[in-house]
């Protein structure tokens, strides 16, 4: 597709046809060229954002997981179907990880939110296991502060009984300010919320 070419709006229910790797970058001039519209996913370290990804495409392995969380320190793009972007970002807020790299990935991260005028929505992921922390609510707190939308996400949904899901999300959702209607329940080893997810990701490319 030519750059700057509008790719169409994706089918809520996607088929995807193709996807794969395209580059890795820390800065805007690293970034590969627009083909149309762009999903960004983010998440603390370790809650299962590859995984997702990985679900979400129907792939195994094109998005690497590591059992090392805070291993991607990169913004990595992937390109679906030859016509928009899922862009993976790195995870925060894992201790481990030098001071030094951690004080890169902010403004990096900040970099690409703010400049992206294909962004049409951040896929922010949460454990549905646990209560969100500050680096949750602030980057949530950012993107409302810069209007970018948001898609909540509790992941790793099937470790938990269905009544304790219910639960877990109406807390999640309280300590959020959101309606837990708001909030989609994923599961990579089930699939849960596949298509639920697609459907809105759908809507925004719509907007």
């Amino acid at each position: 597709m030519p750059t700057g070419q509008r790719a169409k709006p994706a089918n809520r229910h996607m088929n995807v046809k193709s996807a794969e790797f395209v580059t890795s970058a820390v800065k805007p001039s690293q970034y590969p060229s627009p083909v149309g519209h762009e999903i960004a996913f983010a998440g603390r370290s370790n809650v299962g954002k590859s995984s997702l990804i990985n679900t979400l495409l129907g792939r195994k392995n094109l998005v690497k997981t590591s059992s090392t969380p805070g291993r991607t320190q990169t913004i990595n793009f992937f390109l679906i179907n030859n016509g928009f972007y899922f862009v993976d970002l790195p995870g925060y807020g894992y201790a481990k990880v030098s001071m030094e790299v951690r004080k890169k990935w902010g403004p990096m991260v900040v970099k690409y939110l703010k400049t992206q005028e294909s962004l049409r929505a951040v896929v922010v992921i949460l454990d549905i296991r646990r209560t969100p922390n500050q680096a949750d609510h602030d980057l949530l707190d950012w993107l409302g502060h810069y209007d970018i939308p948001e898609i909540v996400v509790l992941t790793k949904a099937d470790k938990l009984k269905k009544n304790k899901q219910a639960q877990q999300r109406t807390l999640i959702a309280k300590d959020l300010s959101k309606d837990p209607s708001a909030l989609i329940l994923f599961s990579a080893a089930t699939g849960m919320g596949r298509q639920e997810l697609w459907k809105t990701i759908g809507r925004r490319f719509e907007v």
